[in-house]
């Protein structure tokens, strides 16, 4: 069965065993942010997860050619909600959600095997003094724009995806611009936000003490799962029921 079938599969179940939010929880929005070489197709399971509980679930579709782009892009589903969100991000996303996230609207922060940079730091500041991961491979065109490289593909960013769905993910890769990385940031929204964490304890693209580090420096809830880099796509569940606790968290 392909990934995308398990999600099919699993979001029946969901629909048919996960708790109704009740009416009278306040934050009922939630935002989703992917990272850089996918688009927003990859939280499906997700967005079927939440929405069989009652939530409603808007989904980001990043550009990837600027800090300042992702975070308007943000930014403009924000303002299209009535009431307070938990904001989500995956991987790059989560810098963009920590820029973003000082919005009023937000009540509560996600990160999704993350990046969570302080204000006056750039993303690529968060890697120094880890290991680097040797099977996560990007190739940079000769206009700055990052890919990861096919054939380190499957083990450096989807090793829990079937072939079939790696391969859809490889061919339909969304490159970012790598400028993006040396951009500081101007907020920090998890200075005032409470935050969450999804670890995949068999991502790639991150040394695993990296994630922790940053999770514990932003003070976030962590929850830990055998996943690879594509856990948005591949550990629904998971991230759903972090989402629903975050929200249930913040609105109390």
């Amino acid at each position: 069965m392909s990934v995308l079938a398990a999600i099919g599969t699993l979001a029946a179940v969901n629909s048919a065993t996960a708790q109704t939010i009740p009416q009278t929880q306040a934050v009922k929005n939630v935002v989703l942010v992917h990272g850089a070489f996918a688009d927003g197709s990859g939280w499906r399971g997700v967005y079927k997860d939440l929405t069989s509980r009652g939530y409603k679930v808007t989904i980001v579709q990043n550009p990837l050619t600027s800090l300042a782009d992702d975070v308007a892009a943000t930014n403009r589903a924000l303002e299209r909600l009535e009431g307070p969100a938990v904001l989500v991000g995956h991987s790059w996303g989560g810098t963009v959600i920590t820029e973003a996230g000082v919005d009023p609207k937000v009540a509560g922060l996600v990160y999704v095997s993350a990046l969570s940079p302080d204000a006056g730091e750039t993303s690529a500041q968060q890697y120094e003094g880890f290991a680097p991961q040797t099977d996560f491979v990007i190739e940079t065109t000769k206009d700055g724009f990052g890919y990861v490289k096919p054939e380190k593909f499957k083990i450096g960013f989807a090793n829990d995806a079937n072939e079939e769905d790696v391969a859809f993910m490889r061919d339909s890769q969304v490159p970012i611009n790598m400028s993006v990385f040396g951009t500081k940031l101007t907020n920090a929204a998890w200075r005032t936000k409470p935050s969450w964490a999804v670890i995949a304890t068999e991502d790639k693209a991150f040394d695993q003490k990296m994630l922790i580090h940053m999770a514990e420096r932003i003070g976030a809830k962590v929850t830990k799962v055998s996943a690879s880099h594509a856990l948005f796509m591949t550990q629904p569940k998971t991230i759903a029921d972090t989402i629903d606790q975050a929200a249930k968290a913040v609105s109390k």
